[in-house]
């Protein structure tokens, strides 16, 4: 994964989990390394962190510990490109995270696509809490459907249940708050995704974690 490459897997690594663990921006990246003697252009750590992320996503999901079957669920949104994406998450009721997924839309079709990436990694929860979003609901319904000889996943829509994963959209939003948004769909999504590894990580969510967290964040990309 690091061959061809002229700096150091170290360097890059480092690089790349300063921009998803702290707000900076590339250009403060930058300067951050100059100080250590290390001359790099922010486009290139920018890309780093494209071309990484989704490797460093897949490994990640091997190794994070189950997640209890109570989920909230909630969306937020997120500029690209100048227009309102949004970003659906879900955590169990003791905070750790179940999954993430940005989609151009706010609806059914977008809601249910994250419920089968989050089940398929996460298996199926005895319980999904939601707002009042009728795509949500539909997006659950139409999932139960589909499973005809499993247990049906229960809706509960309880506002006040869902304001830890409110709360929680506040360490992901906090990393990009340096930034008016993103450009492109595609590097919100690879950029999202690799912040969401790193709150996981601080969560301690995963299997063989390491001393420091950095030191786990580096074992992803082995």
């Amino acid at each position: 994964m690091f061959k061809h490459h002229r700096y150091p897997k170290a360097i890059i690594l480092q690089a790349v989990y300063f921009k998803l663990r702290f707000t900076l921006s590339y250009r403060d990246i930058e300067e951050l390394l100059q100080i250590r003697g290390v001359e790099v252009d922010h486009s290139t750590i920018q890309r780093w962190v494209f071309k990484f992320s989704p490797q460093i996503e897949k490994n990640m999901h091997k190794r994070k510990f189950s997640v209890g079957d109570s989920w909230r669920m909630d969306e937020t949104y997120i500029k690209v490109g100048g227009k309102d994406r949004f970003l659906y998450r879900a955590i169990d009721k003791e905070g750790n995270t179940v999954d993430f997924l940005l989609t151009n839309r706010r609806q059914r079709m977008s809601a249910q696509k994250f419920f089968n990436k989050a089940i398929g990694n996460n298996g199926r929860p005895r319980v999904i809490n939601i707002d009042k979003s009728g795509s949500n609901y539909s997006a659950i319904r139409v999932v139960n459907r589909r499973a005809i000889s499993i247990k049906k996943i229960k809706i509960r829509q309880c506002k006040y249940l869902n304001n830890i994963v409110e709360q929680d959209h506040r360490n992901v939003k906090r990393r990009i708050s340096i930034c008016t948004g993103f450009k492109e769909f595609e590097s919100a999504q690879r950029t999202l995704a690799g912040i969401e590894v790193v709150n996981i990580i601080r969560k301690n969510q995963l299997i063989d974690s390491k001393s420091t967290y950095f030191k786990t964040f580096i074992s992803l990309a082995a």
